[in-house]
């Protein structure tokens, strides 16, 4: 590996997915403002929505996420067109 490009800072960060409330711990260097308390130790929280522990991919659960109602709106614009 060359030396000098690679960041020095690794430390241990926990990451929160907030579809399923699932929390990880992992090395990382990403900066955050916001940190958690896990068995008694402080570290630093990222959030993301979506994990390996919710994603259907990896779950093998087929789940449609509908936001505000994209899906539907679509299906009454061009669901049937085909049916005509």
């Amino acid at each position: 590996m060359k030396k000098g490009i690679h960041p020095g800072n690794y430390r241990p960060v926990v990451f929160k997915d907030m579809s399923n409330e699932d929390v990880f711990i992992t090395r990382s260097t990403v900066n955050t403002k916001e940190t958690i308390d896990i068995d008694g130790t402080n570290y630093p929280l990222v959030k993301v929505e979506i994990s390996s522990t919710s994603h259907p991919f990896y779950t093998g659960k087929t789940k449609l996420v509908d936001s505000a109602g994209r899906v539907d709106k679509f299906m009454s614009r061009y669901g049937n067109r085909n049916k005509k």
